[in-house]
């Protein structure tokens, strides 16, 4: 893949993140993302608002915008660990899988493998990989790929680097891909290289963001994320689909989110995408 071929993508956690603050809805994001020069949006279950369940609505609203489905994210209050709640769960993956499937080339990700009860970690990580596992296999049959993103939130279970081991030593690779977040493997382990290139064969798009060296949220390019690096070893990935997507979660955008995601849009200009 050529870094011309690279399409850039935004998230909207950057308004999500601001809780009651936001009082806008879907339109305001796709305006704000489409206006700050991106191709492509993923969105989430908590900002789809008036869509969900409406995917002609949807596609009409991005299509005016200028905009591409990239990926449509979900995360459950389960944290996808709970035994009793694996039923649930997988028909809400049910659910965004049958509407992303009104969109050519969109993913489902799903959120990151969380502790929500007591327990030993071992068993958690064997649930939530059944449910990631049985969710890739429901978009197998819908022609939807599932990915799964780690984070480094409060009680993430996929953390450091022995966390990510142990869940993709469960995960079925050709059901389950990876959508791997440059911000959070910075904050739970030092060797983002490393890991992105052990698992590249498992990369569908990237989530880029950025940190400092202590660990607080930085605009692209002002912290320690070598995005060059990234960019070479995604184009050793056989399954990275060419999305790039940009999710700023630094105290910048918390002030002026349509601001920030144009700076950073601005950024990965000087790197040729």
């Amino acid at each position: 893949m050529n870094v011309k071929d690279l399409k850039v993508g935004c998230q909207t956690f950057t308004w999500e993140m601001l809780g009651d603050r936001f009082t806008g809805g879907p339109d305001d994001l796709l305006k704000a993302i489409g206006d700050g020069g991106y191709a492509g949006i993923e969105i989430t279950d908590t900002m789809i608002g008036r869509y969900a369940g409406k995917p002609a609505e949807f596609a009409a609203a991005l299509k005016s915008s200028g905009l591409t489905l990239v990926s449509f994210a979900f995360g459950s209050r389960s944290g996808f660990t709970l035994k009793d709640q694996i039923g649930t769960d997988l028909e809400t993956a049910r659910r965004w899988i049958d509407f992303v499937a009104n969109f050519p080339g969109a993913l489902v990700s799903m959120g990151s493998a969380t502790v929500v009860s007591d327990g030993p970690r071992d068993g958690k990580f064997a649930i939530a990989a059944e449910v990631y596992n049985k969710a890739g296999e429901l978009g197998r049959k819908a022609g939807v790929q599932v990915a799964v993103h780690p984070s480094s939130h409060h009680n993430t279970l996929l953390f450091d680097r022995a966390d990510y081991d142990a869940i993709f030593a469960l995960l079925d690779p050709d059901l389950v891909g990876w959508v791997p977040d440059t911000g959070h493997i910075l904050r739970g382990h030092k060797d983002m290289a490393d890991t992105l290139t052990t698992y590249r064969d498992r990369i569908r798009y990237i989530h880029l963001k950025d940190v400092h060296a202590n660990g607080t949220w930085a605009m692209l390019g002002e912290g320690v994320c070598d995005t060059s690096q990234v960019i070479e070893i995604a184009d050793t990935a056989p399954h990275f689909n060419g999305w790039l997507v940009l999710e700023e979660e630094s105290d910048t955008a918390a002030a002026d989110p349509a601001a920030a995601v144009k700076t950073n849009r601005q950024t990965m200009r000087g790197y040729g995408a």
